[in-house]
């Protein structure tokens, strides 16, 4: 039995993905332009063996199907780099177990698709010691779209592309996390339920309904990708966060003109979203920028500087029974510091509610996906999950 354990990262898009030109081959009718982030990540081990008889899957500890379109779609799409490159071996014919699991929810708008699908594919290429000799992100992208992204740390752009087979949809890396030491971020989990509709289903129903989505993608996202490149070359926090924020929204308003309407934010969402202008216009500055996905959750860029501050003002506007919990600010240890009280003043910062925030993850740019050593498997030395 040989075996392989990686992780991969989330990412957090900062000009979004939204809508298929291909639904089977997962192909964007816009480039996207993403933020990996350290700290959260997907688990993965992967075992084969000429005596498994058949393929399995294990999901949070959790047997699941191994009949999945979409896995079976990157198996597929592996095994075909596999050929292209000229690997040969009987290993390749051998069953798979599949071990995985995240450390943060599952299908709650926090890109976990991204980061399994990104660890697939780049478990099964250490496994078969290919990372450096096929292209992993456009594997990744036949599993989720936006998992091609979790292959590169730092800064990274998804290319669309034009051709119909998807050979030139790719994910390319503008800058590595080292770039931007200062950037930080806070993500504000409203909610770890899973999402009423799926980012796969809202996508489908927009391109279908949505008169504004086609008007984004040509009129609208060439120019917002360029322009948030160059802030990210030149590290310009104030061209970055405003495209970040402007584009959030719009693609939240794509999804309420989609009919039926997609509704991922909710009355803490935008609750979210008018503290942070609020907080920008009373400091005279821009000094955190939102986005969210297809969910409630907040993603929150900022520079490292200014995190007591906007933690702070977090925790006075939505005050919690666990505040001082050791497991409500998961993530980078920060300490709590008040902003300046005329500040505060000039916000009206009052509380809007107790308990709204589930807990609060402090990250920073991360790196991509891992090798971990054999001691870190999820599997036993039968290939079964060492925890069920």
């Amino acid at each position: 039995m040989e075996t392989a354990t990686c992780t991969a990262p989330v990412n957090i898009a900062v000009i979004k993905y939204w809508g298929k030109r291909d639904e089977k081959l997962l192909l964007p009718i816009n480039d996207s332009v993403s933020v990996t982030l350290s700290e959260m990540y997907a688990k993965t081990t992967i075992a084969a063996s000429p005596n498994f008889s058949k393929n399995r899957l294990w999901l949070n500890g959790q047997e699941q199907t191994f009949d999945s379109p979409r896995i079976i779609n990157v198996l597929r799409q592996f095994q075909e780099e596999v050929k292209k490159s000229g690997a040969q071996g009987e290993k390749y014919s051998w069953n798979i177990h599949i071990c995985s699991e995240n450390n943060f929810p599952t299908a709650a708008g926090l890109a976990s698709s991204a980061a399994g699908y990104a660890c697939l594919v780049y478990t099964l290429a250490t496994l078969y010691g290919l990372q450096d000799k096929i292209e992993l992100s456009s594997i990744a992208r036949v599993g989720s779209g936006s998992a091609c992204r979790s292959v590169f740390g730092g800064f990274v752009q998804w290319e669309a592309g034009i051709r119909a087979d998807g050979a030139d949809s790719v994910a390319v890396q503008l800058a590595p996390a080292t770039h931007w030491p200062d950037l930080e971020i806070l993500i504000l989990v409203v909610s770890d339920n899973k999402k009423k509709t799926s980012s796969t289903g809202g996508m489908e129903r927009s391109v279908k309904t949505s008169p504004l989505i086609d008007y984004r993608a040509k009129q609208i996202v060439p120019g917002r990708v360029e322009k948030i490149s160059k802030a990210i070359q030149e590290r310009d926090f104030d061209t970055f966060a405003n495209i970040t924020m402007q584009d959030s929204n719009q693609f939240h308003a794509i999804c309420l003109d989609t009919f039926p309407p997609c509704v991922y934010l909710n009355d803490v969402s935008h609750a979210i979203i008018d503290v942070i202008h609020r907080l920008n216009e009373a400091s005279g500055k821009i000094t955190a920028a939102y986005t969210f996905d297809a969910g409630p959750n907040a993603c929150l860029y900022l520079m490292r500087q200014d995190v007591p501050h906007v933690l702070n003002v977090i925790k006075r506007a939505f005050p919690s029974d666990r505040d001082h919990a050791p497991d409500y600010i998961k993530g980078i240890p920060v300490a709590d510091q008040p902003i300046p009280e005329a500040v505060a003043k000039k916000m009206n910062l009052e509380p809007i509610g107790q308990n709204l925030l589930k807990y609060i993850i402090h990250t920073r740019v991360g790196e991509g996906p891992q090798i971990l050593p054999p001691s870190e498997s999820l599997l036993t030395n039968s290939g079964l999950p060492k925890n069920p």
